[in-house]
């Protein structure tokens, strides 16, 4: 069976998805998590876009050692510089150059010539070349630009030295069968195709961008590009998992196999939304939580008799336990840190301490802590900057009645260690204790985006907040979770401001 490459853009593509906003902290664990799940090639960011993008993706390549790490260049020479300082301590660095090819593109966003676009990408190439062994090349737009120029661009780069030649359908416009078909012009046309590998980059605009994957693979892609729950700008990218598992089940029908760890989709994909506050909505293929779901008598009677009778997916091939009820409140230390080791989390000391101190006060309040619970728990420890200067919540309280307007007290500690408190009002119970926050926090802060879910199910389960805001004009994401709702409110904001002030610091 023939091996189809993975290459994930979860934190590049996927971080330009609107409202995300991951700190160098989070980026470096969720690149040990794509390790673990087994992605061949993993593009860290974009060094040149800014000193914070850059110090991740240099953290990043210095991290992880069993996946080639990608740093994304615009044709030019500084960028393509900054991928190489950022990347140089890497174990298999790998660059990606694009310049656009359509007509529409080159006329107006480049301002160049067909000719001018061909001189400039084979000069960059062969640039990039003198840094990197592996140097790919993408056609961006490619899937509205002329076979004939493609081909002939195609042809040059590879004789510059290009390994990988990425064909993207960067606005989501083309069908299955044009794709298929500009891979299949390309195999036949390119003289020198098979000195380099091909690879599909899909957009998921018209709701196109598995399928085109798969029509580039039936048509001679051995690399396929997208990011974890299909996340990306404007609609997303093809879904990764979706992709893995769809050659996993009908592998009666494709010759093909991927290298990834498909136990590990589960736990990548929560990582993924919990970090960037994109909810997987719950029809979504493969780990939405309806995947696994009947509702309908007949189908659940089937699936009671035999559950090959309505479920493709067994829910352990993604990881996805019925039963996950792990430990409770008499659980020692020992046990903890057996199952935190189990879950796949590896923690020094000082954090194994923390989260055990997190996890004994969950237990205070809830009876059955099970693995949703743990990786919120596990998670917010990792990503966690208290060693930067902040603020911290002292206590609070909100008075509220149907009849009266809500008030909030907060009090709380600021970056220079003094303690504030101060009291306001707002329509809801949420907004008084913002406009509460607002008064006190020292920065200029706008909240823009508000949305709450629970972890897990159940009366007692935990609530989560992510939020978006601006902190001084920058914008940024915050999230909070706890058993009360309001409490998780404040901490989602005060997290905001906080990873702000990180982020500031870090520049």
């Amino acid at each position: 069976m023939t091996q189809i490459k993975i290459f994930d853009t979860t934190l590049r593509d996927g971080e330009q998805s609107p409202g995300v906003n991951l700190n160098q902290l989070e980026k470096l664990e969720l690149a040990k998590q794509l390790e673990r799940f087994g992605v061949d090639v993993m593009e860290a960011g974009f060094p040149a876009s800014s000193k914070g993008d850059f110090e991740a993706v240099k953290q990043i390549a210095e991290t992880v050692k069993n996946v080639s790490v990608a740093g994304l260049a615009r044709a030019v020479k500084s960028d393509i510089n900054a991928c190489r300082d950022a990347l140089i301590n890497a174990t298999n660095p790998r660059l990606h150059i694009f310049i656009a090819t359509s007509p529409i593109h080159m006329e107006y966003k480049l301002k160049k010539t067909p000719e001018e676009v061909i001189e400039t990408a084979v000069e960059m190439v062969e640039y990039g070349k003198q840094f990197f062994d592996h140097v790919e090349w993408s056609a961006e737009d490619a899937s509205r630009t002329d076979l004939d120029f493609l081909t002939k661009i195609i042809e040059k780069v590879i004789d510059a030295g290009a390994t990988v030649i990425n064909l993207p359908d960067t606005v989501g416009y083309t069908m299955p069968r044009e794709y298929g078909a500009m891979f299949k012009y390309i195999k036949e046309n390119v003289p020198n195709i098979h000195k380099a590998d091909l690879s599909c980059h899909c957009h998921d605009d018209l709701g196109m961008a598995l399928a085109n994957s798969v029509a580039a693979v039936e048509n001679g892609a051995t690399q396929v590009e997208g990011t974890i729950n299909g996340i990306g700008e404007r609609a997303g990218n093809a879904s990764l998992e979706e992709f893995a598992v769809a050659l996993k089940i009908r592998n009666d029908y494709y010759p093909y196999h991927t290298n990834l760890v498909l136990n590990e989709i589960k736990r990548t994909s929560d990582m993924v939304s919990k970090f960037t506050g994109m909810t997987v909505p719950g029809n979504k293929a493969v780990v939405g939580r309806n995947a696994f779901a009947h509702e309908s008598g007949i189908h659940q009677d089937g699936v009671l008799k035999n559950a090959q009778t309505y479920e493709i997916i067994t829910p352990e091939l993604v990881g996805v336990h019925s039963n996950n009820l792990v430990l409770g409140k008499h659980s020692g230390r020992h046990a903890f840190t057996d199952k935190i080791k189990q879950l796949g989390y590896d923690l020094p000391e000082d954090k194994i301490k923390e989260a055990f101190k997190a996890f004994k006060l969950l237990t205070d309040r809830k009876k059955e802590v099970t693995d949703e619970d743990l990786f919120a728990i596990l998670t917010d420890i990792q990503t966690d900057t208290s060693n930067v200067k902040r603020y911290k919540l002292d206590n609070f309280q909100v008075q509220y009645g149907s009849n009266d307007q809500p008030s909030a007290t907060v009090s709380l500690s600021n970056p220079n260690n003094e303690k504030v408190k101060d009291t306001s009002t707002g329509s809801g119970s949420v907004e008084a204790l913002y406009n509460t926050l607002d008064q006190i926090i020292l920065e200029e802060t706008h909240l823009t985006d508000f949305q709450l879910n629970s972890i897990g199910q159940g009366r007692d389960a935990l609530a989560e907040v992510h939020v978006s805001l601006t902190v001084d004009g920058k914008t940024v994401s915050g999230r909070g979770s706890a058993q009360d709702v309001l409490e998780a409110a404040v901490q989602a904001y005060l997290n905001g401001v906080n990873r702000a002030i990180y982020q500031k610091k870090a520049i």
